[in-house]
């Protein structure tokens, strides 16, 4: 018998819908990551997030499948993420992570990957000093 995916142990689709959504909810009321978004409709890219991440964690390929390789720092670059952009997206996932009651273990695996993820998605530094 083979170990269930972590896309599966975490609720399937219906977990990731949840997450995502509540993700986006926080980012609706945060003024410095809505900037980041152009558009007035945020269900696009709450569908983008929601099937990179079913995918990563071993889900349906879906997001490949109509996107090709995810490249997230490629499709990130245009956008000027700092360390408080990367802090701001954290509290906010942190929100939806903390409305999900996931078992601990897997919401420490998960956690970690998104805690990754962000400081990779970083790509200005403010100088010593400088005020964000």
């Amino acid at each position: 018998m083979t170990e269930p995916t972590p896309y599966a142990r975490f609720g399937g689709e219906d977990f990731f819908t949840a997450l995502v959504h509540d993700f986006y909810q926080q980012v609706v009321a945060d003024a410095h990551l809505r900037a980041m978004y152009p558009d007035d409709d945020l269900g696009p890219a709450e569908e983008r997030l929601r099937l990179f991440l079913q995918q990563y964690w071993g889900g349906p390929t879906t997001y490949s499948d109509e996107r090709g390789h995810p490249r997230l720092r490629m499709r990130h670059a245009p956008y000027r993420i700092d360390p408080r952009a990367r802090d701001r997206w954290l509290a906010c996932m942190r929100v939806a992570v903390n409305n999900q009651a996931m078992e601990p273990g897997d919401e420490a695996e998960l956690w970690t990957y998104l805690e990754n993820a962000a400081m990779a998605m970083v790509n200005v530094i403010p100088e010593p000093g400088a005020h964000p």
